[in-house]
């Protein structure tokens, strides 16, 4: 069952984000009085802005934050009239630049920092497609304090609209990581994961990735049939602590 969380004592409502080329659709939860409050970008799954995003949002806020989530894909198209998972990557989401990606998180940091967010307390986590954005951010934007990656693509082909992956970006990575993965995910074998290992080892770099046995993919997202509980409330946990930990919270 999917988890509700309420909007009470929060400013929680869509927003419109301005970018390099026009107003970029998003959702955006805060504490309704005080700040300026810690900034957290979330990353969407392939599905988009769905209502489980904007659950995470909520969460964020529930605990001090200001939390933000921009469409990043929205000039490719609306995800949220499909359903078929092939029709919505091969139409929407594989035709979304990397370059871009970046450029919109960029958007969305300075949009939140420009109210009533905290610059200098600035984090991101990302699920599924956004826990592979989360590692590219973590080298993109040099005031990240801290990233966390939910079962994201560690490896793979690269191509003209994705010229890197995350084990690709390891030397570069600007601020810790932490990557939490399930072990029964057939889409990011553990090979993927010893590899994402050992790039950030050999590049010096900060990051844990912790592998969780009895999970599989999208063990975080409750309103699939792949939830899995006691991995989604402790990658939560250790999220909340890496954020704490690295000047986030």
């Amino acid at each position: 069952m999917a988890i509700h969380t309420d909007s009470e004592g929060l400013d929680a409502r869509s927003v419109k984000i301005p970018t390099f080329d026009g107003e970029s659709p998003g959702f955006q939860a805060m504490p309704s009085r005080g700040g300026p409050f810690p900034v957290v970008l979330v990353v969407q799954e392939i599905f988009g802005i769905n209502e489980h995003i904007q659950d995470v949002c909520r969460r964020f806020a529930k605990l001090g934050y200001l939390a933000v989530a921009p469409d990043l894909f929205w000039r490719q198209g609306d995800v949220s009239k499909m359903t078929d998972h092939r029709q919505i990557i091969e139409k929407v989401v594989s035709k979304v630049p990397d370059a871009q990606v970046m450029s919109d998180l960029d958007s969305a940091a300075d949009f939140a920092c420009g109210g009533r967010g905290d610059a200098v307390r600035l984090g991101l986590t990302g699920f599924c497609w956004g826990g592979r954005i989360a590692w590219l951010y973590a080298a993109h934007r040099t005031s990240l304090k801290a990233a966390v990656a939910w079962y994201g693509r560690l490896a793979g082909d690269v191509d003209e609209l994705h010229p890197a992956q995350p084990v690709d970006v390891a030397p570069r990575l600007c601020c810790p990581v932490l990557g939490l993965y399930g072990a029964l995910d057939q889409s990011i074998p553990i090979e993927q994961v010893e590899r994402a290992r050992a790039a950030v080892a050999a590049a010096h770099k900060n990051a844990e990735i912790v592998v969780y046995p009895e999970a599989g993919h999208a063990f975080h997202a409750d309103y699939r049939p792949t939830y899995n509980d006691a991995a989604a409330r402790d990658g939560w946990t250790r999220m909340r602590e890496w954020f704490r930990q690295y000047g986030v919270a």
